[in-house]
C-alpha cells in the first residue's frame, strides 16, 4: 500500500474545491472552500436543454476545470495537467506523484465509483487521490460522498476512461505553490470583477443573468416538458440543492466568499454584493422547493411562482454583479 502522508481532509461541499483544498493544503496553502470557489471565479449560470436530454439542466458554476485554471492563474500556482487516451499511461501519470509523496487530482465520471450512491453519469467530477494498493485507490471526495473513500482500481479505470458531456481524457493534475505565494487579498478584486463581467455580458441568452431570466420563462412549462414529472422535477431540484453545490445552486458558497472578502476589504460595493447574494441564496432554495412541490403534486401554480422568483433572481443577481463589477474602479 502506497499513501501520501499528512493528508488534511475537511468537510467540504463541492468536488473541485474539495480537491483543490487537499492539493493546496499539502503545499502549505490553507484557504476556505468559499475563498477557493470565489478566487477561481466559479459562479455562473446556464440553462441547458437539447433534444438529446431527458430534462433541462440548471447549472450554477463555470465549466469543469475552468475554476482550477482560474485559481492557478490568480495565485501563480504551477498547474501540471496530463491527459492521454492510453489507460496504461494514465495510471503512470497518477502513480508517479503519489509515489513521490504528492496527492493528485483526477477528473472522471462519478457513475462508476463504487462509493457513489446516486448512479448518474457526470464526467466533470473531480477527486483527489492520495494512495493505492493492489486492489483499491484511496480518494478524497466531498463530505456528502464520504470524505476519505476507496474505490476499486477497476472502477477507477472505468471512471477515468469514460466519454460523454464534460468528460476529459484520463485527466490528472498537480499544483505546486510558489515559494512566496501572492496574498489572496490582492487577488480578490480581479477574481470578482472577472466573474461579474462574464455574468453581466453573456455571449448567449442561456448564460448569466439572461439565462436566469430565460429559466424563469421556461420553468413554467416543465410539467409538459417532463416525461415523468414526479421523477424529473424533484431530481432537478435535488441537483440544485445537493449535487455538490453547497446549496442554492452555489449561491451559498459565493455569499460566504463575499462575506469573507468584506472582512478583508472595506468596500460598499462588496457589502452590497454580499447582501444581495444572501437574498439570492434564500430565493434559490425556495425555487428548488417549489419545483419539487410541482413535481410531486402536479400543481402548475408552483412553477408559475418559481418562474416569478427566477425573474426576480435575474434582477437581484444582475444588480449584485453590477455593484461587484465596480470594485476595480
Amino acid at each position: 500500500m502506497t499513501t501520501v502522508r499528512d493528508i488534511d481532509v475537511r468537510g467540504t461541499q463541492h468536488c473541485e474545491t474539495t480537491t483543490l483544498g487537499v492539493l493546496l493544503r499539502h503545499q502549505g496553502v490553507d484557504l476556505s472552500e468559499p475563498m477557493l470557489f470565489g478566487l477561481g471565479s466559479g459562479l455562473s449560470f446556464i440553462y441547458w436543454d437539447s433534444k438529446g436530454m431527458g430534462f433541462p439542466f440548471l447549472g450554477g458554476r463555470v465549466k469543469p476545470f475552468v475554476l482550477t485554471r482560474n485559481l492557478a492563474t490568480g495565485l501563480d500556482l504551477e498547474l501540471l495537467v496530463q491527459e492521454t487516451t492510453s489507460p496504461r499511461r494514465a495510471w503512470e501519470n497518477v502513480v508517479a506523484p503519489v509515489d513521490a509523496g504528492h496527492p493528485v487530482g483526477l477528473q472522471l465520471d462519478s457513475y462508476y465509483l463504487d462509493y457513489f450512491g446516486s448512479k448518474v453519469h457526470f464526467g466533470g467530477h473531480v477527486v483527489a487521490m492520495y494512495g493505492y494498493d493492489d486492489h483499491d485507490a484511496y480518494l478524497v471526495d466531498t463530505e456528502q460522498q464520504g470524505g476519505t473513500v476507496t474505490t476499486s482500481l477497476t472502477s477507477l479505470a472505468q471512471a477515468r476512461a469514460a466519454r460523454g458531456p464534460m468528460a476529459a481524457k484520463h485527466r490528472s493534475f498537480t499544483v505546486t505553490a510558489p515559494s512566496s505565494l501572492p496574498s489572496p487579498q490582492g487577488r480578490i478584486v480581479p477574481a470578482i470583477t472577472a466573474c461579474a463581467d462574464a455574468f453581466l455580458n453573456p455571449p448567449i441568452a442561456n448564460l448569466g443573468h439572461r439565462g436566469i431570466e430565460k429559466a424563469g420563462k421556461l420553468v413554467r412549462t416543465w410539467l409538459q416538458r417532463a416525461d415523468d414529472p414526479q421523477r424529473d422535477l424533484p431530481q432537478a431540484a435535488l441537483l440544485m440543492e445537493q449535487a455538490g453545490t453547497g446549496g442554492a445552486l452555489f449561491r451559498n458558497l459565493y455569499r460566504d466568499f463575499l462575506a469573507e472578502c468584506a472582512e478583508l476589504l472595506d468596500s460598499s460595493h462588496l457589502r452590497t454584493g454580499h447582501s444581495l447574494y444572501a437574498e439570492a441564496a434564500t430565493l434559490w432554495t425556495q425555487v428548488a422547493a417549489l419545483i419539487t412541490e410541482a413535481g410531486e403534486s402536479g400543481n402548475a401554480q408552483c412553477l408559475t411562482e418559481a418562474g416569478t422568483l427566477l425573474c426576480d433572481l435575474s434582477r437581484i443577481e444582475r444588480e449584485a454583479m453590477q455593484a461587484l463589477s465596480r470594485l476595480g474602479q
